[in-house]
């Protein structure tokens, strides 16, 4: 079964607002996005002809700030995917009590089959089509899947070309010293075990006695698995997708995998030398098999739509928690599954949040010229993330919710909150 992204996120929405009894105009409202952008890129590519690349820019709701979200290259992106993405945003900001909206980008092509020129055309372009839609006071854009630095760095050259002046707020996510900030780029895999730990800290559980299976292995994946090892914790399992053969495999090494090493032979877009993953002990397996691990703890930090009711047969009964760094990684018919089985879930909007929040950091460093040690920002974070997750964790106490219910009903409480004062429903 095919799952459409934004058909989830408004689901997830729906069965909270109808909890709620909200009220239907605010529900007609925030169930959709408030702006789109879809423009053609024309791109001269380096044999001389031109290609034209569909992007696309969604603004969901800017009642509490500028729109924040990413910018995401994927062969396979649609506008359904990005309206998605920007609705998810919105609750993320608000989950996390940032004073930003949801707003999330796309371009539908793959910069690994794209040379440098050819990435710097495209990106230079994305920004001349969508100029109007960006601004440190309107929507600021930052990296998302297979999108880096490099490419937020472009993007701001020709965005400050345009306007005529220097706008370092105006795009996050860019290399430090060229105006980004220290600690994004491990951000939303610490952002991540942050939380986690909060959670096993409330329940009583420990991270020396934890094993953990992770899907995906680019920023994220990797830094996750960093922090939960230095926590304690035992990581068994990675799966992660392997450019050349076209397919995702899972590196298990059942005494515990050696991140250090893991890091050291995957490239940038996090795929794993299979040969020298092989020479180094571990069983190379199919990629579908992480979810199946006999672990405590699942982490998917890849794409959407991997836990549903077709893969959650798989799961080991040992699952205690769901720590969802991908974003919509679970589809809204899984859920009460889920809670039937008892297992606990840090809800993607929550538990991922790491990653715009320091995104937010650089937005105001940016802003006002001046900038942070790592150290500053690294305490920054924790402490965001840890008053995020007290909310709802408490919230999920005292209701009786489940957690993702918990946080949508906090976050759609703080937007109703800003569009009604602003009078739009």
């Amino acid at each position: 079964m095919s799952y459409n992204p934004f058909e989830s996120a408004q689901a997830q929405f729906d069965k909270v607002a109808e909890m709620m009894n909200l009220e239907p105009d605010a529900r007609a409202l925030l169930r959709e996005p408030m702006k789109e952008y879809h423009f053609s890129i024309p791109v001269k590519m380096d044999d001389g002809s031109t290609k034209v690349f569909k992007g696309y820019r969604v603004n969901h709701n800017y009642a509490r700030g500028p729109a924040k979200g990413g910018i995401r290259f994927h062969p396979h992106e649609t506008a359904d995917t990005v309206r998605a993405l920007s609705t998810w945003m919105t609750w993320k900001c608000a989950v996390a009590d940032l004073p930003l909206g949801g707003g999330k980008g796309g371009v539908v092509c793959d910069p690994r089959t794209m040379s440098l020129g050819e990435q710097e055309r495209m990106c230079r372009g994305y920004i001349r089509q969508g100029f109007a839609a960006f601004g440190a006071l309107v929507d600021v854009p930052a990296p998302d899947v297979m999108s880096n630095p490099q490419h937020m760095l472009w993007m701001l050259d020709e965005y400050e070309t345009l306007a005529r002046a220097h706008y370092p707020g105006a795009i996050t996510g860019k290399p430090v010293g060229a105006g980004g900030s220290l600690g994004r780029t491990e951000a939303t895999g610490y952002g991540g075990i942050y939380v986690l730990k909060d959670l096993m800290d409330a329940e009583g559980i420990k991270f020396e006695d934890t094993r953990a299976s992770i899907q995906g292995f680019g920023n994220v994946g990797e830094y996750a698995a960093r922090l939960y090892t230095e926590y304690g914790g035992k990581v068994i399992t990675i799966s992660t997708y392997d450019l050349g053969d076209k397919t995702s495999y899972t590196f298990r090494k059942k005494d515990g995998c050696n991140i250090e090493e893991l890091v050291s032979i995957k490239d940038k877009f996090g795929t794993i030398d299979k040969a020298k993953a092989k020479d180094l002990g571990y069983e190379i397996l199919p990629g579908d098999v992480w979810i199946a691990e006999d672990v405590e703890i699942l982490i998917p930090a890849a794409l959407e739509s991997q836990i549903t009711p077709a893969t959650f047969p798989q799961i080991s009964k040992n699952v205690k928690i769901i720590c969802e760094l991908a974003n919509g990684p679970t589809t809204p018919d899984c859920d009460p599954l889920i809670q039937e089985k008892g297992i606990m879930v840090l809800p993607d909007f929550l538990a991922n949040a790491g990653g715009v929040t320091v995104s937010y950091f650089e937005q105001v460093q940016g802003n006002m010229n001046y900038f942070w040690s790592r150290e500053e920002a690294i305490e920054k974070l924790h402490y965001s993330m840890s008053k995020a997750f007290k909310g709802v964790y408490e919230l999920s106490k005292e209701k009786n919710l489940y957690m993702r219910d918990a946080a949508y009903i906090i976050a759609i409480d703080k937007v109703y909150k800003a569009v009604k004062q602003r009078g739009w429903c």
